[in-house]
Formats: C-alpha cells, structure tokens, sequence
C-alpha cells in the first residue's frame, strides 16, 4: 500500500522454496555473465528498479524468471506502447545489448513469497507493492523484507508484464558462495538477427516484436 508504514509487530512472510537444479532465465546485458549478481546500487528515489537494493542496504542482487517470455518480458516490455497494427515495437537500438541465458540453482534457495494476496498481505502490502511505478517506495519495502526476514534469500512476485507467471531476484549476499551455475541451453544474442528473430518468435503471442534491421549478420554477428 502507498503511505503504508511497517507496524511494529513481527513480520512472518510466506516463503516459497527452489529446489537444487532449478533453470532460470535470464535477459542480462552481453557485458555480465548469466550468472552475474549485478553489485550496483540504486539512488534512493531516483531510476533503477522495482526491488533494486539502494546505499542504506547494499547488496549484489539478480533477476530472472521460470520462463524465457516472462525474462524477455521484464526487460524488454517496459513503458512499451502498442503501435500501428496493434504490435509493441521493440527498438533495435535497445534489446541489441542483451542476451537471453539459462542458469541453473545449485543449492536450495528460500524466497518471500509475493504472488498470492495471502503472501502480500504477510508482509503487510497489497496489490500495490508488484504493480506500482513508484520504484522509491517499492525498494523501501523490500529493505524493511529483508530487516524482518533474515532467512529470506531473495523474493518471488508475479510479473506485471507477463501475468500470471513469477519473476523473482535473489540476494547475492544471502545465497550460498556458488548459487548458480550454467544452464542446459545455448544463450540467445539479441544483438544477432538471427537470434532476435527466434525471440520475435517467443514475443509474438504477446503481440511485441524487435525491430529487427534487414540486413545479413556481419562477422560476430
């Protein structure tokens, strides 16, 4: 909820838990690997993400997803209207830089559960803390998540942009040393035609294509 101040009793979220060995997807820019835990910190009100961690609680953090369209999705889909023809334009310029990866988890892995209004309501929210563009408010929240949870190693919600499947992020500080390791899939580079077509394929259900240049693939391409 917007203006929602934490009460001052104990916070018992509900926790979901994933098994060794699960894959997730990932669209991560080509200059990290998949497995890479972004160590960046965002300002406190300003750009950045809905669960980024900010100065007052640093921590390397990741997101990913159960499914490449809801990964693509995440990063792809924001702010994008639909155009003429009724499809989402995806400009070249921008998903040329990333990369769609899978990982796999290593050890067990607990995270708070935010999909249900049950889980919400536990960590005393609503609708508000998975939808809201009020990133300010919603990486306060999850500081106050991480305060009350220790157990908590990361955090699981439904994605706005791909309803009704999960995204989630987990803390880099709290996961075992080695948390990931590499999937059973090749990677897809968006910044090759020929693989952004084969993510145009996975967008299209969705009504959302890149805006794919015509041209052969150059060397590295």
């Amino acid at each position: 909820m917007a203006g929602q101040l934490p009460p001052t009793v104990a916070m018992e979220p509900l926790l979901t838990v994933l098994p060794p060995g699960t894959e997730l997807w990932r669209c991560h820019e080509h200059r990290y690997e998949a497995g890479a835990f972004n160590p960046n910190v965002a300002h406190e009100f300003f750009k950045g993400s809905r669960f980024d961690p900010t100065g007052k609680d640093p921590y390397p953090y990741l997101y990913a997803a159960l499914d490449p369209v809801t990964a693509l999705s995440e990063v792809l889909l924001r702010s994008v209207e639909f155009g003429v023809g009724g499809v989402r334009q995806i400009p070249w310029a921008q998903a040329s830089r990333y990369t769609l990866s899978t990982v796999r988890t290593t050890a067990e892995l607990c995270l708070v559960d935010l999909t249900t209004a049950e889980g919400l309501a536990a960590v005393w929210q609503d609708h508000w803390l998975i939808d809201t563009e009020e990133y300010a408010g919603t990486r306060y929240w999850v500081r106050i998540i991480r305060e009350r949870c220790p157990r908590a190693q990361g955090l699981w919600w439904t994605s706005k942009r791909c309803r009704p499947r999960p995204a989630l992020q987990l803390f880099g500080d709290r996961c075992p040393p080695v948390p990931l390791a590499p999937g059973t899939r090749e990677g897809l580079r968006l910044g090759s035609a020929e693989d952004a077509r084969a993510v145009n394929r996975l967008l299209a259900p969705l009504h959302a294509v890149i805006s794919v240049p015509e041209v052969r693939d150059g060397p590295g391409g």
